[in-house]
């Protein structure tokens, strides 16, 4: 497995011990939900990678399982953005193309089940995307997983 990515400081400078700790528990929560969703898909022998991303779609942090295929970590990645923008699971997002198939050129996005957005209040705070299981399903079930990890 490898990690990737980090979450940005608030400042370059000096930060003070209440933002110092903000940003670990960030860290955490994200480590949680995409360890969640690795864990989940490894019960059940599947070989993924988990991608979290911002509200703004930056990628935080990637997970590659042991055995994903090479274009896992990107289509997670695209997976969670596309949950976090429109605030919905892909594999809801796939029907709306039948109605604007144009949705599918948007840049950095990809309308395939496997993301899932976090939610706080009902508004987005980050998207949680997993590719390289054998459906799209699996992999919305492992993101979904990612999610319910933060509530344990």
């Amino acid at each position: 497995m490898r990690l990737t990515g980090l979450l940005p400081r608030s400042s370059p400078g000096r930060a003070s011990a209440a933002e110092r700790r903000d940003t670990r528990r960030r860290e955490l929560l994200v480590e949680v939900a995409a360890r969640g969703a690795l864990d989940a898909a490894k019960k059940e022998n599947q070989r993924v990678s988990v991608a979290v991303v911002d509200r703004n779609g930056n990628t935080v942090v990637t997970l590659r399982g042991d055995g994903a295929g090479p274009q896992s970590p990107e289509s997670a990645v695209k997976k969670a953005y596309t949950a976090v923008s429109w605030n919905a699971p892909t594999s809801e997002l796939v029907k709306r193309l039948e109605q604007a198939p144009n949705l599918k050129d948007i840049p950095g996005t990809l309308f395939l089940a496997g993301g899932a957005p976090v939610q706080v209040k009902g508004a987005p705070v980050a998207g949680i995307g997993v590719a390289g299981a054998p459906s799209g399903d699996l992999d919305e079930k492992f993101a979904a997983a990612g999610v319910a990890a933060l509530g344990r």
